[in-house]
């Protein structure tokens, strides 16, 4: 990690769960992060608990299903912090909203954030990239959802990550007929125990109450945020010819 030492790095989602392991793990090799989510006060936390150490977290509050938002937190970063090296796509959406009786509000909100924002977000950083002639790594925190599909009543889930998995194909195909040296990474875990969950089950209109989610975490092994930044890290850590493009991270023994 020695050559991001000091350079800048894109978190989003960076108030918990997998964005803010991430985060703290830039942080502690060394590298500015700017932490960008809507909880102002969870990256404030952070940024607390992060002083001292090697690098720097810098909060910016953000609603990454809001183009507007999206493109003035990049205009801030490049304004304050410097040419970006580092894109780490981990703000997720979910919804249990099955295909066949699903609200059509839950649908946009999950591609408006698993696909539309992550989509803005990684333009706008390869903007600067080739205005700044940085050699940089875009990374998308995917899922295993993104190559199979679920039975848990979350198709449209599934589809938006079977669009990040499509995306990161076609952009390595973009960055080869560019001639850019800036890489793209793929990281799809399966379950990672977050609060995600909890969201998901407070958001599902009875599709997965407590007891289903209660089963859920006593039947499944899980993996822990720190596990997908190391991912993040590894596929950093390569020398410049290697790019990382697809990594499938489970835990042992999971069922789903």
């Amino acid at each position: 990690m020695e050559r991001f030492n000091g350079k800048v790095a894109i978190v989003t989602g960076a108030s918990s769960g997998i964005g803010k392991a991430i985060a703290s793990q830039l942080v502690e090799e060394g590298m500015n992060v700017a932490g960008l989510s809507r909880r102002k006060e969870k990256l404030e936390e952070l940024r607390d608990s992060l002083g001292g150490l090697k690098g720097v977290f810098h909060p910016v509050p953000v609603d990454m299903s809001k183009e507007a938002d999206i493109i003035q937190a990049f205009d801030y970063v490049a304004e304050h912090l410097g040419a970006i090296h580092v894109l780490v796509n981990s703000a997720g959406c979910s919804r249990i909203t099955p295909l066949s009786c699903g609200e059509t509000d839950n649908w946009k909100d999950i591609f408006d954030i698993n696909v539309i924002g992550l989509s803005i977000a990684t333009r706008e950083a390869l903007k600067n990239m080739a205005a700044n002639q940085t050699d940089g790594h875009i990374v998308h925190i995917n899922s295993i959802y993104g190559h199979y599909a679920t039975k848990l009543n979350n198709s449209m889930y599934c589809a938006s990550k079977f669009a990040v998995t499509a995306l990161t194909e076609s952009l390595r195909c973009e960055l080869i007929a560019r001639k850019s040296r800036t890489k793209i990474t793929s990281i799809s875990p399966g379950y990672v125990e977050t609060e995600f969950m909890d969201v998901l089950s407070k958001t599902s209109n009875g599709l997965f109450s407590k007891e289903l989610l209660h089963s859920f975490r006593h039947n499944n092994p899980y993996l822990k945020p720190e596990d997908v930044a190391n991912c993040v890290l590894y596929a950093l850590k390569t020398p410049p010819h290697v790019q990382v493009h697809d990594v499938i991270i489970r835990p042992i023994g999971e069922k789903i």
